[in-house]
């Protein structure tokens, strides 16, 4: 049977595993740089090195503990920087988390192994190897498939690494304080309770990570909803500031209609008459444009060809406006305004003015309305969590104009795709028709 203090010592081993294979839980949960074999070969080699630092680690002096772990821990920063797109910041954030989970799993599955050779008294190695299989797969099985649905790239701060990290130390502090020092108010000298200790101050310190983990989603999941209602609210207030200059353009046009006619009765020269026709003209096309079948299509569409005409910008539409009828109109004005806000801050970054170029269409194709928001860019475009990188310097509200349109356009069951080719920034949005009852 074996000893009594080879059993108190979790295989130096078994917690190299434990710490690669936390890590590999959120590395395969989060956005990853490499794919295919590198990924697998990182991997593999992730884990010998792991492994093979614990190893050696366990030969160390015991005043050389600490480093050891450190060194330990620098490895699993080092795997995820390698593997997942992340920052500096993020990478150390999932390692702690990572760290925690590690020990715990380790914690478990010997303080199980412990019970049950002192229950059977059969210390096979069978024994040890099904219990490992057991704790672990259950374990790090869990655990995957609960992170999964709450992963997603993120910027961490500098107060939530603080934070984490903190409990962190403090959970593994406590844990292993009756290995260190067993005459504290808080540790023990019976070999069960050492055992308790370290497993439940490892679980306590897991929950509490993972629920400032969920409670920091929702608070910035509250956070964007706040942002995309001031934007929606902003693009509501422009399309009624909108709708009442163009109501007051209306009643101008429509004074100098009667002025032309007063005009025309006078006897003048050819040429004043030549210049009486090109306004009667222009007010006929003014009249003429932006008429959709939806008064807040056309207003919109109105407000921003006159932002367009200020900057020199060609916008050019084919719009049946009607077909959007079944749509809120505060709805309406976050997909159309967001839209065109965002292809008009494109197109007036670009020198040569015949290129700043828009395209809106809105059309049926089968049971769907689809609006497509085209302008033409220079330069590369990178993409942020499937959506454009700003190049602004303040990014506080960058990006929630997108977010507002997906958010709207999801509440009538549609979706939103995105493309770029051949220097064309092509927002598509697909939402399905009203059936008709």
């Amino acid at each position: 049977m074996m000893n009594h203090i080879a059993l108190t010592e979790i295989p130096r081993l078994y917690t190299g595993i434990a710490e690669w294979a936390a890590c590999t839980i959120y590395v395969l949960n989060l956005k990853r740089k490499l794919k295919g074999p590198s990924l697998a070969a990182v991997m593999c080699a992730a884990c010998l090195l792991q492994c093979g630092i614990q190893l050696a680690a366990g030969t160390f002096p015991k005043s050389l503990w600490i480093p050891g772990m450190l060194l330990a821990i620098g490895l699993m920063q080092v795997y995820f920087m390698i593997t997942c797109e992340v920052t500096a910041g993020s990478a150390g954030y999932y390692c702690v988390r990572s760290f925690i989970l590690a020990e715990f799993t380790a914690s478990l599955e010997w303080q199980l192994y412990y019970n049950a050779v002192l229950s059977t008294q059969i210390s096979e190695m069978w024994l040890n190897i099904l219990v490992f299989f057991i704790v672990f797969g259950a374990v790090f099985g869990g655990a995957y498939f609960l992170e999964r649905k709450h992963i997603r790239k993120e910027t961490i701060t500098l107060k939530e690494l603080l934070f984490v990290t903190a409990t962190g130390v403090t959970v593994f502090f406590v844990s292993n304080l009756s290995f260190v020092y067993s005459n504290s108010p808080f540790s023990s000298q019976i070999t069960k309770e050492i055992f308790n200790i370290r497993t439940l101050v490892d679980l306590s310190g897991l929950v509490i990570l993972f629920a400032y983990h969920i409670l920091r989603q929702e608070m910035q999941v509250k956070y964007d909803l706040e942002a995309m209602r001031n934007i929606l609210q902003s693009q509501y207030s422009q399309y009624r500031k909108s709708g009442e200059s163009i109501e007051m353009v209306n009643r101008k046009y429509h004074d100098l209609k009667h002025q032309i006619a007063v005009l025309r009765a006078e006897q003048d020269s050819e040429k004043r008459l030549a210049f009486l026709d090109e306004m009667e003209s222009e007010i006929r096309t003014y009249e003429a444009q932006n008429k959709t079948g939806n008064s807040v299509v056309d207003t919109i569409l109105t407000g921003k060809s006159m932002t367009c005409q200020r900057h020199e910008i060609e916008l050019t539409s084919v719009v049946d406006g009607k077909l959007l009828n079944f749509i809120h109109v505060m709805d309406i004005c976050t997909i159309l305004g967001n839209a065109l806000d965002n292809a008009i801050e494109c197109a007036i970054q670009i020198e040569e003015k015949e290129k700043r170029l828009i395209h809106v269409e809105v059309l049926s194709k089968k049971d769907f309305v689809v609006l497509r928001f085209e302008n033409y860019f220079e330069g590369n475009i990178q993409f942020e969590n499937n959506q454009p990188a700003t190049t602004k310097a303040n990014k506080e509200y960058h990006g929630y104009g997108i977010k507002s349109i997906k958010y709207t356009v999801k509440k009538y069951n549609g979706w939103v795709t995105i493309d770029t080719k051949d220097n064309w920034f092509k927002l598509n949005v697909v939402i399905p028709l009203p059936r008709e009852d």
